[in-house]
């Protein structure tokens, strides 16, 4: 997993304000997001910004142990009246 996007309803919402969210490995960084990003899509990327949870542990409701992996999430903003095809909402 290199890349994949973040499909809620608050990432959609957010799509139309032109920051789109996105999943990425939690060893690379800012500059590399926004080169792939501008890559795979062919938009201008403005900002970067990163989240990062870290690996833990949990136990579940039977006792067993559950490992959460480390995970990394971005937010990207897009430049003016540019847009990714994969957040748009259909319409009913």
């Amino acid at each position: 997993m290199k890349i994949k996007p973040v499909i809620t309803e608050k990432s959609l919402a957010d799509s139309k304000e032109g920051k789109y969210s996105f999943w990425v490995d939690p060893g690379i960084n800012k500059m590399e997001i926004r080169k792939l990003i501008s890559e795979l899509f062919g938009v201008h990327v403005k900002v970067v910004r990163t989240i990062k949870s870290v690996k833990r542990t949990t136990k579940n409701y039977t006792g067993k142990k559950k490992v959460i992996p480390a995970r990394k999430k971005a937010i990207v903003t897009l430049a003016a009246k540019e847009k990714i095809d994969i957040f748009e909402e259909k319409k009913k």
